[in-house]
């Protein structure tokens, strides 16, 4: 059975003066009939720039407006390449994706400044032609007026050598201050499993200290990271009520310090 504790889009308190904001990610966009209940329990969603990984279609092209038309804040998200398709052109390939992100950006109307994640899937050090890659679109993201963020993971990888590395370290040790972190770690503990108690908790409890998003639970669960896990369906999924269980509208939670993490909705007329 599910545990459904999940009821809410406002500000929680949370340890220390800031709040912590409750989101959503999926690959695929859940329906416009689907968006006004789900706010009554998310203050943000993560939103599709090119194909979902593992996906031949993007459903969430041309949605940003009814998204923000329902009180959501973005996560704004483009797939990144694996290692396997780097090679010796790996930063060029960065930059070109970086191109490619900042026009679907643009035509999807998401503003200048929007913070862009750049999907790095496969965890564990980095090698060469992966930060080849992931630094040529972080400048270039950066360069054109937008700025860069990467999703990695949060969890400790054990080498061969018998040394540990955590992905998100690895990268922020390599490319200094210019990247947001959003990084995922579904262990229990730290998280809570696809539930939510009295507090959400911070992005820094994931175990990275920098972190400004942290995705804590996963749709299915992972059975080798995930397995201590409680609160989701007997399905593996997770979902933030039995109506959502039933339409299958399973989710990955992610909590984060704004509810509009990737400052994607369009400032109002005359602010500043």
């Amino acid at each position: 059975m599910a545990v459904f504790a999940i009821a809410w889009c406002g500000p929680v308190a949370t340890a220390g003066s800031r709040s912590t904001f409750l989101g959503f990610d999926r690959n695929e966009y859940p329906g416009d009939d689907s968006l006004r209940e789900l706010h009554k329990t998310f203050a943000f969603a993560g939103y599709w720039l090119n194909n979902p990984p593992g996906s031949k279609t993007n459903t969430w092209v041309g949605k940003r407006g009814k998204i923000e038309a329902a009180g959501f804040g973005f996560l704004v998200l483009f797939n990144g390449r694996v290692y396997r398709e780097l090679g010796a052109r790996a930063a060029e390939l960065g930059k070109s994706d970086a191109d490619v992100a900042i026009a679907a950006a643009r035509r999807e109307g998401f503003p200048a400044k929007t913070i862009i994640f750049l999907d790095q899937e496969e965890g564990g050090r980095l090698l060469p032609e992966q930060k080849a890659y992931l630094f040529a679109w972080v400048n270039e993201i950066n360069r054109q007026g937008f700025r860069a963020g990467v999703y990695c993971s949060g969890i400790a990888f054990r080498e061969k050598s018998g040394a540990s590395v955590i992905t998100a370290e690895n990268i922020k040790q390599n490319a200094g201050g210019d990247i947001t972190y959003w990084v995922t770690n579904d262990a229990c503990p730290p998280s809570p499993g696809c539930t939510v108690g009295a507090r959400l908790p911070a992005p820094n409890l994931s175990g990275i200290e920098f972190a400004e998003v942290w995705q804590f639970a996963q749709s299915p669960r992972r059975k080798d990271v995930a397995s201590a896990c409680g609160g989701y369906n007997k399905d593996g999924d997770c979902y933030s009520s039995e109506a959502a269980a039933k339409r299958n509208l399973h989710v990955d939670l992610d909590s984060a310090r704004s509810a509009d993490p990737s400052h994607g909705r369009k400032p109002a007329v005359g602010s500043q």
